[in-house]
């Protein structure tokens, strides 16, 4: 994607919108993206998630399942303005997608399913729309299926995500009759008389029986965005009602500064409302360098890499450029690495296709070619003080698969495979088992992981054993504990010698670990200081107490000595990691296990049935609410008791309940279960 500009003039950006389109899936995230395609003039026809021919998603197992893995870009254009779109996966699996595109992003479309209106994947990527500052706009969608209701929808909005939003259409029909929609701004409205996605919608009065309900809608409205402006403000309170476009100037800005949350309606798949939802986008969300905190577009290069594919043709990285420019044939500094990079080929990304340009500018985001060592996260810029750009965050796994090559040829390949599937997807980890030997690869869940299997057989061609999915627990300490550990060793030629004092405590839920030095007065000589922690990062991959890996505490190097010749950084990294074996088996170590929010959508009819059978998996039942005809329940569950949950569930409600569950937190594995574990 590239704005094809070689200036950076504030009217060039103006006319450039970065935005991604995230949902729960199955909420018509890719059919509204493939709608926005066909009435862009990007695509002459529409494709169909069920037919398998969708433009963005190209992957075959995309195709083959019917769902979103992969993050996809291409560029767009609508009223004179270029829209660099990237469309995300809704499934939790792949939620490192959705993580590492809302990092460059400067806006979101989120697609709201009309029926069940806030669903757990849909408050995730909220919350992480949150941490990044991402100004959004909702689309409720689906707005023709029985039990839709768009009202009920903006609700659960505000109570379940604490956003304040702004309805700036009512739809008009419900279910089956939606046909359209009222446009607050102009008090005009919107008719779609036919499917076809050609027939541009009809513009004409409100219906009658709308008309009370628009008007109250509309005094919200301006109520909302008067309040936020003074100068408004002082006119309204003398009885002056603001034109449309001041509120439409006033929508703006509360949007861009994440302050209210614009709300509109359709159904994608009928071609209602998409072409107001392109208006709104054009209208609403907010150029590059204009939401605040935004890097100054105006200065040297600084971009930042957020996603790495390899093909046939080589390995390719995603930039976000912030600032400056950046042209083929530069050599850039990797700020996160030290390491100077050359760019050999720059590419414009329309999916699965791709255009060569010369240049990128700040706001561009791009695929670069000839990187050799930049990863996800990575800072480049064209000066080696230039500071690293916030990088960004990578869930936890939480399910292990054991994997090996069946025949012996094939180990090489799918070490290859194995590296290559890791750098693309940081979510993925690679672990040795201590104990049996085996190749450990982790995840978020196991459509992750049968997607990383799959991958290995159709592009690298390996010949793939797996073992059964296994909980990803990990160890902790439940006290502080101080420990002294010298460590001698003499064979006729130069001895080792470590001696040091190590002091372990626990830390809070999901802080990793720490490592602090703490030792005065050169007691430990400092060359010999990261020999230590190494020491210790490397004996936590696989606690004392059950080989798992160990979590959440902080070990502090209080003192320590060394001998003049005996001394080594090996030694001292011995030293530390038979040190921490030591204390952890001496601070009540336990174990965890991932436990899962899970949600259940269920008739009402089994609804008893779904909560006993949760309460029997050691669950504990959040809540219950109505969604239509259905009921939602919520529960926080141990991943080790939802192993094959869907068939039980199926056969438990007659196929009709269903479920969707993500990782919620860790927690200490009972006795009883570790028994079981």
């Amino acid at each position: 994607m590239n704005s094809n500009t070689n200036s950076n003039t504030n009217s060039s950006f103006r006319k450039l919108r970065n935005i991604g389109v995230i949902a729960h899936v199955d909420a018509g995230k890719t059919t509204t993206t493939e709608r926005i395609l066909f009435y862009t003039g990007e695509n002459y026809r529409i494709g169909d998630v069920n037919d398998g021919d969708t433009t963005m998603d190209f992957d075959p197992q995309e195709r083959a399942r019917g769902i979103t893995i992969h993050s996809a870009a291409t560029t767009v254009h609508w009223q004179g303005t270029q829209i660099n779109l990237i469309d995300t996966p809704g499934h939790i699996d792949f939620n490192i997608e959705v993580r590492r595109s809302l990092r460059v992003l400067d806006g979101a479309v989120v697609v709201f399913d009309g029926v069940a209106g806030v669903e757990p994947q849909t408050e995730t990527n909220w919350r992480l729309a949150d941490q990044y500052r991402v100004p959004r706009i909702a689309f409720v969608n689906k707005l023709d299926r029985t039990g839709a209701d768009f009202l009920r929808v903006v609700s659960m909005m505000q109570e379940r995500l604490g956003a304040r939003v702004l309805p700036l259409q009512l739809p008009i029909g419900a279910e089956t009759e939606f046909r359209g929609v009222v446009n607050l701004l102009d008090m005009q409205a919107l008719v779609w008389d036919r499917d076809d996605a050609k027939t541009p919608p009809r513009v004409t009065e409100i219906p009658a029986e709308l008309l009370a309900a628009a008007q109250a809608a509309r005094a919200r409205l301006v109520e909302t965005v008067v309040e936020r402006d003074d100068a408004l403000l002082d006119a309204w309170l003398r009885g002056e009602s603001p034109s449309v476009d001041a509120l439409r100037a006033g929508i703006r800005a509360a949007t861009v500064a994440n302050e209210i949350v614009p709300v509109l309606a359709g159904s994608a798949l009928r071609n209602r409302g998409v072409e107001p939802l392109l208006d709104a986008v054009v209208a609403y969300l907010p150029a590059p360098g204009e939401a605040p905190g935004a890097t100054d577009i105006q200065g040297p290069l600084s971009a930042l890499a957020f996603k790495l594919t390899a093909d046939d043709h080589g390995a390719m990285v995603f930039v976000r450029v912030y600032s400056g420019t950046l042209k083929r044939g530069d050599t850039v500094w990797n700020a996160s690495t030290g390491k100077a990079e050359r760019v050999s080929r720059l590419y414009e990304i329309h999916a699965d296709r791709r255009v060569e340009r010369d240049e990128l500018v700040a706001g561009d985001i791009a695929g670069v070619v000839g990187l050799k060592d930049v990863l996800t996260g990575h800072t480049l810029a064209s000066t080696k003080d230039t500071s690293v750009l916030e990088s960004i965050a990578v869930p936890e796994a939480v399910i292990d698969v054991a994997i090996e090559a069946r025949h012996q040829e094939g180990a090489t390949a799918l070490a290859k495979g194995l590296g290559v599937l890791t750098r693309e997807d940081p979510s993925l980890r690679l672990r040795q088992d201590a104990e049996s030997g085996q190749m450990l690869l982790s995840g978020m869940g196991e459509l992750q992981l049968e997607v990383a299997v799959e991958k290995l057989r159709s592009r690298f061609g390996v010949d793939v054993a797996t073992g059964r999915p296994q909980v990803a627990y990990r160890e902790t300490i439940a006290r502080a504990t101080e420990i002294h550990h010298l460590h001698r060793k003499q064979s006729g030629g130069p001895g080792q010698f470590a001696e040091l004092t190590l002091r372990i405590a626990p830390l809070p839920r999901g802080e990793g670990v720490r490592f602090e030095n703490a030792s005065a007065g050169g007691a430990i000589p400092r060359e010999f200081v990261p020999a230590v922690e190494a020491g210790i990062r490397h004996a936590a991959q696989s606690g004392p107490f059950a080989g798992y890996p160990l979590v959440d505490f902080e070990a502090t190097l209080v003192d320590g000595s060394a001998h003049v010749r005996d001394s080594s950084a090996l030694a001292f990294e011995l030293a530390a990691a038979t040190a921490l074996r030591e204390a952890v088996l001496k601070a009540a170590p336990v174990v965890l296990e991932p436990v899962m929010a899970v949600e259940v959508i269920t008739p009402c009819d089994y609804l008893g049935d779904v909560i006993g059978d949760l309460l029997r998996r050691r669950g504990q039942v959040q809540g219950q609410d109505m969604r239509g005809n259905a009921v939602a329940v919520t529960a926080h569950v141990p991943l080790a008791q939802m192993f094959g949950y869907i068939g039980h569930l199926r056969a438990l409600s007659a196929g009709r309940a269903q479920f969707t569950m993500q990782l919620d937190h860790y927690a200490e594995l009972p006795a009883r279960a570790a028994l079981a574990a």
